[in-house]
């Protein structure tokens, strides 16, 4: 096993604590193991500014003191903490909107015939970095379009996971600044959110019950869905991971799918690599074989 590197401070810009390389590494090691998470060395700034007000509210002053309080207090809420830090939730309604125009006009149509012809009505849709609800709220909307008046006739929920209990405290609040809506037709704004305050609105009560909520790693060994779903959105989240990780985590979205599912990712991803278990049909939207 290589030693681990000095624990010489060696990086500073001003306005920042000082990280040595030992601290970074060390860090970064951990949050690997929990999260699955890679931080490059091109990083290390942000994990820095992300970091170094907790560090203060804790009284360290070094972040190895800080790394050796999460190895002896391995609890749950402190490394929550961690992750809420160190997480980015960049998102807005209708983010890439091609990805829900071919979901509203093209899967759901397909999907909803094929369990039809099923003698079934549950379509099992899985938002997998859910964020700040933005993007599972989006899904709903569109499967109430979509169903209209038989919409009460399916159960057509949205199950919303994502690995940072802060994002997800704000979408279950479900309170969003107009400004959000700058890519969402007005007329889709007005029928599922009321305005709640100057510049802000709130999701109506009728669309907030149709998305459940939970935390959730994608790193975890196995994944512990009892039915498979029929669309997976997990857009936006491959980009934290290395090629060991990301493919741990396609072999497990695999798993927790149906034959011929759909999988949606971002649009700075690809999985062509993986095209023995999921099929290229449109940029960032594949199916699984």
């Amino acid at each position: 096993m290589s030693s681990s590197p000095p624990d010489k401070p060696t990086f500073r810009i001003e306005g920042l604590m000082e990280i040595s390389d030992g601290e970074f590494h060390s860090l970064r090691n951990l949050i690997f193991k929990h999260f699955g998470i890679h931080l490059s060395e091109a990083k290390r700034s942000l994990l820095v500014r992300r970091l170094q007000n907790l560090l203060k509210e804790l009284k360290f002053t070094t972040f190895k003191e800080y790394y050796h309080y999460l190895t002896n207090h391995p609890n749950d809420q402190n490394f929550t903490e961690l992750v809420n830090r160190i997480t980015t939730n960049y998102t807005f309604f209708n983010r890439e909107p091609a990805h829900f125009e071919y979901f509203a006009k093209v899967v759901l149509p397909q999907i909803s015939k094929e369990l039809m012809n099923q003698g079934r009505r549950d379509l099992r849709v899985w938002c997998a970095a859910a964020s700040t609800g933005e993007e599972p709220f989006m899904l709903s909307i569109l499967m109430h379009e979509f169903f209209g008046m038989h919409y009460t006739n399916w159960d057509a929920g949205v199950l919303a996971t994502d690995i940072s209990q802060r994002a997800l405290d704000k979408a279950i609040e479900a309170r969003y600044a107009v400004d959000e809506f700058e890519n969402m037709p007005k007329d889709l704004v007005d029928r599922y959110f009321t305005k709640a305050g100057p510049g802000f609105y709130q999701a109506k009560p009728r669309l907030k019950k149709d998305v459940t909520y939970r935390r959730f790693n994608l790193n975890n060994h196995a994944y512990p869905f009892k039915k498979p779903f029929d669309v997976v959105f997990c857009r936006n989240v491959m980009i934290y991971f290395n090629d060991e990780t990301k493919e741990k985590v396609l072999q497990n979205l695999y798993k927790s799918m149906k034959s011929g599912a759909y999988l949606f990712m971002g649009h700075s991803e690809s999985i062509m690599q993986y095209s023995s278990i999921f099929k290229y049909i449109q940029p960032a939207v594949y199916r699984r074989i």
